[in-house]
């Protein structure tokens, strides 16, 4: 890889993938990141993270970049600190969904990401930066359209629930997951990972011949499959260690970094 031409864009994911294992970004990482830009490259950060989660990684990385965020159905600049774009569930579909859902899977709780907060059901098991959120009732949840829905299940794996979700509301959602419990993270119909960084692509015109990604979890696949390079964590999901071209060191190893240096020097 050292003798090709360095990729005009780098896509990676953050948690579990360039963030380590305790939400931070390493110094080295930082750095790896200013060679990209400096480069002339374009950085973009795709991640099941929304917005409001991205102020702690915008100051550390300088601002540097674009985020594409809640699984491509926001995309968000990380100069400005402002969503410029927003592909949003309707309501007439997050009714659907949830009462489909609802009524063929019994203890499932609901949350919501909107383009600007949070909400969640009472019994909703909170982690992580969300703890401290206010619940919200079911009627309030569907009230308004949203970027991302989000069902859990104390009781099935992610992959199991992914599987009934997609057999019960696959037409009307697209559903994947990134955080290892049984959390099932639902944008609108078509809007991946993928479908936002070929549409950023685009704009600089640059093909996925000419841009790697990094990820994880099932929730990068998509992004992985439309790069023409594309690169696992050793810590990945056991599905993304068998998609991708390579597979780099786990991310409290700097694997993302490591490899950004070999091509950017």
């Amino acid at each position: 890889m050292q003798s090709l031409p360095a990729p005009r864009l780098v896509a990676t994911d953050l948690d579990g993938t360039a963030l380590r294992t305790d939400g931070t970004v390493s110094p080295r990482t930082v750095s790896a990141f200013g060679k990209v830009e400096e480069s002339g490259a374009v950085l973009v950060f795709v991640t099941g993270r929304p917005p409001r989660w991205m102020g702690g990684v915008a100051g550390v990385v300088r601002h540097r970049g674009l985020a594409i965020c809640a699984n491509g159905a926001l995309i968000y600049d990380l100069h400005t600190e402002r969503i410029v774009e927003s592909h949003l569930i309707t309501v007439d579909v997050l009714v659907e969904v949830v009462a489909q859902l609802r009524a063929n899977v019994a203890d499932l709780v609901f949350s919501v990401e909107y383009e600007a907060g949070f909400a969640h059901e009472s019994d909703f098991l909170l982690g992580g930066l969300d703890r401290g959120v206010g619940a919200v009732r079911v009627e309030s949840v569907t009230a308004r359209p949203c970027a991302k829905l989000l069902a859990l299940h104390r009781g099935m794996t992610a992959d199991e629930l992914q599987a009934t979700v997609e057999e019960l509301v696959g037409h009307l959602v697209t559903a994947t997951h990134s955080s290892g419990r049984g959390l099932i993270e639902m944008s609108a119909q078509g809007v991946t990972k993928a479908t936002a960084l070929a549409a950023l692509a685009g704009q600089h015109e640059i093909k996925p011949s000419q841009a790697i990604a990094f990820g994880d979890m099932p929730n990068d696949l998509p992004m992985l499959s439309w790069a023409g390079t594309s690169y696992a964590v050793a810590n990945a999901h056991p599905d993304v260690l068998a998609a991708v071209d390579h597979v780099t060191a786990a991310n409290d190893d700097d694997g993302v970094a490591q490899v950004i240096e070999r091509l950017y020097g």
